[in-house]
């Protein structure tokens, strides 16, 4: 029996989790009594549950995709899209023990606190609520899309119109084909081909249509999130997330041995992927992802990661700073693990679909339905689902202790516990429900996640630097945050919009065409198409780069039908492009990679000009707050209350005492000797990123 293109034993399946998840977040509701438990567990959780809190918090099925995605589209070389957080997880061992040490509720707070100011606490919170409309509508998007997938309606129901537009989308990918493989296309082809690829560039052109509508989906998907975290808060999250852990492994893995069989193995892998495909840093010619690129990337990533609101709620949570140190790295070197079957997914697809997906934020949803049988492909739903869900909750608590103490209670103060927790459950509801806004309008995976990437750096800076130098004034960080949301996230959003900004032709550069020669070996399909006599044979091909955007995503014809149909610009604004062209650099001789690269470089040092410059001209936060801020960061988490607040008492009472363990002794800079455990952890880390590699580099040589 199917029910929109569902079988009943998927629609069972996930029936029955949706009833678990919902009967836990009533059960740990029972046990909350006040804020600290609604928003940090107690201070209670073990490493158990922090490895599973941290994993789950930070690993969503929308990373999944990304890296699928992107991996179909460029190879292994577009894994970094994600696979870049693997650099930056030993940085973890020190943000944890900071947020643990810090003793607060929220990263509004530490604004608060550190610079003495309520309007940046409010700011941040404020910042961190619109964006958390953003990553709650990756969730919904990418289990959207994933759904969509699994429902198409079936060709001969369709519409003459949907079926129209689905045979352009295949004859487009067949002259793509061609210009590939290196054949000069007749002049009647290549208008043809021009006008598809406009059309193309709008989002004209799809290869299939679904049952699935994304609203409805949305609106029942985000009640069930929050019906369980609004009853049981952030213990909630944790119980569930060790669950739904294992639910995300299940899905990360499911469809590797069935793609394997299919095209079989990893010989038939190899056979089926071109070689430039399996290369680990991308060719800045033939790849968006060239090894400066994902530097610039990881620069951008590491700036940004210590702004992210979780944070403070994962490290918060648990009994002491080791507990939080040890469960953080645990779960998410897991998750850095488990981002090898995701490549492993993304280059099966190559195999199976090269050049029949219209939109690649689809790859993971059409293996499903095509390599699964019904109940399975009910338990890889509520995997995406449960990797999603592990991801909002955990969020969604976090945003809401941001309203309430950055917010609300300093607006409305004096009121009881239970008013506080009950505000706090509708500001759960409501940013959940403000994701669906943005999965509605945003269309690209992608796009959000290069606009993750660089955003939260705003932040970010002046957190690093709030945690280790002194000097770093009040006005400094204000100023920085208003430069930089101008150039971040004001003008890309208003020139997007913008009809003047759209088709000014300064805007319009593009980058030039190229057509490369390369050296490969044959694929099955080239021994099909007579460029080879057998797979692996040593052969010469061409691929066309086709130009990109400069200070547009994409730049196409308002009219794709029509020659001479002014050009606009579609997609972000970047202005990180526009304001390093006014020194008078020529970007449109740039690669795509070294575009890319360029912006990621600018959004992670900017902010930090920025406020070393402004600090020396303004004034410091006063020394007493300041003595007071870092004799508690310098005070390690004792085992029972009374020592902690003994230990503190001496912190404030002496602060000269820390002067003796800092690196640079009578200097600003508040950075203390590394410990043994502070060694351990970060080298230790670092060989675990040498193993995780090595471990990808061999899964890729499989067959070869």
């Amino acid at each position: 029996m199917v029910f929109l293109g569902l079988h009943i034993l998927d629609i069972i399946v996930i029936l029955l989790y949706v009833g678990i998840v919902l009967w836990l977040g009533k059960k740990a509701g029972e046990n909350t009594v006040d804020t600290d438990d609604f928003y940090l567990a107690g201070r209670s959780l073990g490493k158990f549950y922090q490895f599973f809190l941290n994993f789950g918090a930070s690993t969503n099925s929308d990373q999944a995709v990304a890296v699928s995605r992107e991996t179909y589209r460029q190879g292994v070389g577009g894994m970094w899209i994600q696979f870049l957080v693997l650099f930056i997880t030993p940085f973890y061992w020190f943000t944890t023990l900071f947020f643990r040490r810090v003793r607060l509720t929220t990263i509004g707070d530490f604004f608060t606190e550190r610079f003495d100011s309520k309007f940046l606490g409010g700011s941040f919170a404020v910042f961190t609520l619109l964006m958390a409309f953003i990553g709650g509508g990756v969730g919904y998007m990418v289990a959207a899309k994933t759904m969509m997938a699994l429902t198409p309606i079936p060709h001969e129901n369709l519409s003459v119109e949907q079926q129209q537009v689905i045979q352009d989308f295949q004859r487009f990918k067949e002259l793509e084909s061609l210009l590939d493989s290196g054949i000069e296309l007749e002049l009647e082809e290549k208008i043809e081909h021009d006008i598809l690829n406009e059309r193309n560039k709008l989002g004209e052109l799809k290869s299939f249509y679904s049952y699935v509508k994304p609203l409805h989906f949305y609106l029942i998907y985000g009640l069930v999130v929050a019906i369980y975290t609004m009853m049981g808060g952030f213990r909630a999250a944790a119980i569930t997330d060790a669950i739904q852990g294992f639910l995300i492994i299940t899905f990360s893995v499911i469809l590797i041995p069935v793609g394997l069989a299919r095209i079989g193995g990893f010989a038939g892998l190899h056979a089926s992927v071109p070689d430039f495909m399996f290369e680990l840093f991308g060719s800045a010619t033939l790849s968006e992802y060239a090894w400066y690129t994902i530097f610039g990337m990881v620069m951008a990533n590491l700036v940004s990661i210590i702004a992210s609101a979780p944070m403070m709620q994962t490290a918060g949570s648990a009994k002491n700073e080791i507990t939080a140190r040890i469960g953080m790295i645990g779960g998410m070197f897991f998750k850095r693990f488990l981002m090898i079957f995701w490549v492993l997914a993304g280059l099966i697809a190559i195999a199976l679909y090269a050049n029949q997906i219209h939109d690649p934020d689809l790859v993971w949803g059409l293996m499903t339905r095509d390599l699964l049988l019904p109940g399975a492909i009910g338990l890889m739903l509520v995997g995406i689902l449960a990797a999603n869900m592990s991801t909002l909750d955990a969020g969604s608590v976090a945003n809401s202790a941001l309203f309430i103490r950055n917010l609300y209670q300093p607006l409305v103060p004096n009121k009881s516990e239970k008013h506080y927790i009950n505000v706090g459950r509708v500001a759960i509801g409501v940013t959940l429900f403000g994701g669906i806004v943005t999965a509605l309008y945003i269309d690209s995976l992608l796009d959000l996640y290069k606009y993750f990437i660089s955003i939260p750096a705003i932040f970010g800076a002046p957190i690093w630097l709030g945690f280790v130098w002194r000097r770093l004034s009040r006005w400094a960080v204000i100023i920085e945050v208003i430069i930089c949301l101008v150039i971040y996230a004001l003008i890309p959003n208003l020139f997007t919009g913008l009809e003047w900004a759209r088709t000014n032709p300064a805007f319009l550069t593009e980058t030039q065409t190229q057509i490369i020669t390369y050296e490969t070996t044959a694929t099955n399909d080239d021994v099909q198409n007579q460029r080879a006599e057998y797979p692996g044979q040593p052969i010469i091909k061409t691929k066309t780069i086709p130009s990109a955007g400069v200070f547009y995503e994409r730049v196409a014809r308002q009219n794709p039908d029509d020659s001479n149909s002014p050009r606009i610009g579609v997609g972000r604004f970047h202005a990180e492009i526009w304001v390093l062209s006014w020194l008078g650099i020529d970007f449109s001789v740039f690669q795509k990679s070294q575009l890319v690269a360029t912006r990621f470089f600018f959004d992670a040092l900017f902010p930090f000009v920025l406020l070393f410059i402004i600090s020396f001209f303004t004034p410091a936060v006063k020394k007493p707050l300041l003595d007071r801020f870092f004799g508690k960061m310098h005070t390690p988490i004792q085992k029972t209350p009374e020592e902690e607040l003994a230990a503190l008492e001496k912190a404030y009472r002496d602060p000269e005492q820390f002067e003796k363990n800092k690196l640079f002794p009578g200097s600003t800079w508040e950075i203390m000797k590394p410990s043994k455990m502070d060694y351990i952890g970060f080298f230790g880390s670092w060989a675990m990123v040498g193993v995780i590699i090595l471990m990808l580099v061999f899964v890729l040589g499989l067959g070869k």
